[in-house]
């Protein structure tokens, strides 16, 4: 047991006889490792990949949040009164009035409607 210890320490069995089967275990080993080596730091790569674009996502989605507020502050009557009082443009005095759309296949009765509809105004 302890000659072989040794042998092995010493590296005698890539130097025998019977070495060339020693070699290409050794070289199968070595590339077996170098694959898993770089298999480790692919999938590393990827994982880090990921966290970065997830706190990007994070950073994009609270900017949303962020603008989305602010969008819709701006967009109340509230805000956009006084703006436009600035520019000279009032709010309506009187309600818009509703255009009712009556169809008929008779040509002149429908062109007769329209016609009574803006004489009203």
């Amino acid at each position: 047991m302890k000659k072989q210890f040794y042998s092995l320490l010493k590296g005698t069995f890539l130097t025998d006889s019977d070495a060339s089967k020693n070699w290409g275990f050794i070289l199968f080993l070595s590339a077996l490792s170098i694959v898993m080596i770089s298999s480790a730091h692919r999938a590393d790569r990827k994982v880090m990949k990921i966290s970065e674009l997830n706190r990007e996502v994070k950073s994009l989605r609270s900017e949303y949040v962020a603008l989305k507020g602010k969008l819709m502050t701006l967009q109340l009557e509230s805000t956009i009164r006084p703006k436009m009082e600035k520019r000279g443009i009032k709010p309506p005095e009187n309600p818009p009035k509703k255009i009712k759309v009556v169809r008929n296949l008779n040509k002149e009765k429908s062109a007769k409607t329209w016609l009574a509809i803006f004489q009203k105004q």
